[in-house]
C-alpha cells in the first residue's frame, strides 16, 4: 500500500499507520524514535536513479501491511536563514584543527544511511537511529554543511555561534567544533521573551573503519550512538534459494481491518514465476492508498518488487523461507529494510517491516470474505 506523506512539526505524540509513515524519498529523512531523540518527518522526493546496485535506487517505497507505530518525540524542523536576524557571533579565540586532520574531516563528507544501533546496554530490539535515517554531509574548506528542509545549516569548526531569529517566538543557535578528529555539533532552541531553553542537541560525528560513529545526546540526557555507512557501501545480504512455488500459501485475498479503514493485499496463485499482487487502503469509504506488488523468480531465489501509486520500483530480496514464514531484506533502503510474511496455523497472514536488525512493526490480515 502507498505510503503517505509525514510532516511533524510539534513534540505531539503521533500515532498512524505505518503505511502512512513513509514515502519514496530523496535525502531529505525520516527518523524513528528510540531512546531520547528527535524526529524529523519530512516529505521525500523520489530518486528513481539511488544508491544501490542491488535495487537500483535506495528509497523508500512501501509497507506490506497497514501497521499502528506510536511515536512520541520532539519534532523540529530546522532550516539556515538568510534573513537580516541571522548573525555570527565568536566567543572565545579557539583554534582550528581541521588543517592538521583534513583527511578525518574529509572522510564525513557524503550520504550516510544508518546501519545498527551502538548505544550501551541498549537492547537490539528495541534500538533505531538517533537522528535522521538517512542524511548528508558536505565538507567545505572551513565548514561542514548538513542540508536541511528549510535550508542548509553551516557548520564552521572553530566555535563559532550561529544565531537566527526563528521568527515564531524563539531562536536558535547553533555551533561546530572540530577537535580530536570528530565534528561536534551542538543546537540550542530559547525562547525569545526570556530565553528559557526549549530544546538542547549535542551530536558528535566520528569517522571509523567501521563507517561514521554518530552520537546524539537530547537536553542533557543520555548518549544514543550508532553506526552510519555510505548506502554503496553496506554489505548486501546472501540471496536464499527458492523457487515461486514456495509462495503460494501467500495466495488469497487479504484484509486488515481498524475501526475507521483497512488494507487489502490480493495476491494471485504462483504461475509462470511470479506472484502479482494488488493493494488499497480505504479510510470512511475513500481510496487514500494503492500499490502494485510482486514476488519474481530471479538467479535461482526470489525478489519482492512494490510500487506505490504505480512509481518506480522498490526490490527487496528473500533472505529466509521456513515454512511458511518468508523474509526479504534491502539493507540500502531507507525504511523499511526488512519485510517478513507469516502464515499462522490457524490462517492469520502477519505482514511485517522493520530495520535489517532490531524490532519489527506488525499488521493481522485475515481472509477476505468478499
Amino acid at each position: 500500500m502507498i505510503v503517505h506523506t509525514l510532516q511533524c512539526t510539534d513534540s505531539s505524540a503521533v500515532s498512524l499507520p505505518i503505511a502512512h509513515f513513509y514515502k519514496t524519498v530523496s535525502h531529505e529523512q525520516i527518523t524513528l524514535v528510540a531512546g531520547v531523540h528527535e524526529l524529523n518527518c519530512i516529505q521525500h522526493n523520489h530518486n528513481p536513479k539511488g544508491d544501490s546496485a542491488l535495487l537500483k535506487r535506495t528509497l523508500p517505497a512501501i509497507s506490506p501491511a497497514l501497521v499502528l507505530v506510536f511515536l512520541s518525540a520532539t519534532t523540529i524542523a530546522f532550516g539556515q536563514s538568510t534573513s537580516p536576524e541571522a548573525r555570527t557571533t565568536t566567543a572565545e579565540s579557539k583554534p582550528n584543527n581541521a588543517s592538521s586532520s583534513n583527511l578525518d574531516l574529509q572522510r564525513l563528507d557524503g550520504v550516510w544511511l544508518f546501519v545498527e544501533d551502538r548505544t550501551e546496554g541498549r537492547e537490539e530490539d528495541i534500538g533505531g537511529p538517533p537522528m535522521s535515517v538517512k542524511f548528508n554531509l558536505r565538507v567545505e574548506k572551513d565548514a561542514v554543511v548538513y542540508p536541511r528542509q528549510q535550508g542548509d545549516e553551516r557548520i564552521t569548526l572553530d566555535g563559532s555561534t550561529i544565531v537566527k531569529n526563528e521568527g515564531r517566538g524563539s531562536i536558535k543557535r547553533y555551533r561546530g567544533e572540530w577537535k580530536e578528529n570528530a565534528l561536534t555539533y551542538t543546537l540550542e532552541i530559547v525562547r525569545e521573551t526570556d530565553e528559557a531553553r526549549m530544546l538542547a542537541v549535542e551530536r558528535v560525528f566520528r569517522a571509523t573503519d567501521e563507517g561514521l560513529l554518530v552520537q546524539v545526546s537530547q537536553n542533557d540526557g543520555p548518549v544514543q550512538e550508532a553506526i552510519y555507512r555510505h548506502p554503496g557501501d553496506i554489505e548486501l545480504p546472501e540471496p536464499a534459494k527458492a523457487n515461486i512455488d514456495d509462495m503460494a500459501w501467500l495466495t488469497n485475498n487479504w484484509i486488515a481491518s481498524k475501526s475507521t479503514s483497512a488494507t487489502e493485499e490480493r495476491w494471485s496463485p504462483a504461475r509462470g514465476g511470479a506472484m502479482l499482487a494488488v493493494s488499497r487502503t480505504v479510510r470512511q469509504g475513500k481510496m487514500v492508498a494503492f500499490e502494485y506488488l510482486r514476488i519474481v523468480e530471479r538467479d535461482g531465489g526470489l525478489v519482492y518488487i512494490a510500487q506505490p501509486a504505480g512509481r518506480e520500483p522498490t526490490e527487496f530480496v528473500l533472505t529466509d523461507l521456513a515454512g511458511k514464514q518468508a523474509t526479504f531484506v534491502n539493507p540500502r533502503h531507507d525504511y523499511p529494510q526488512r519485510i517478513v510474511y507469516e502464515l499462522s496455523p490457524e490462517g492469520t497472514l502477519t505482514a511485517s517491516i522493520g530495520f535489517a536488525k532490531g524490532r519489527l512493526q506488525s499488521a493481522q490480515f485475515v481472509k477476505d470474505s468478499n
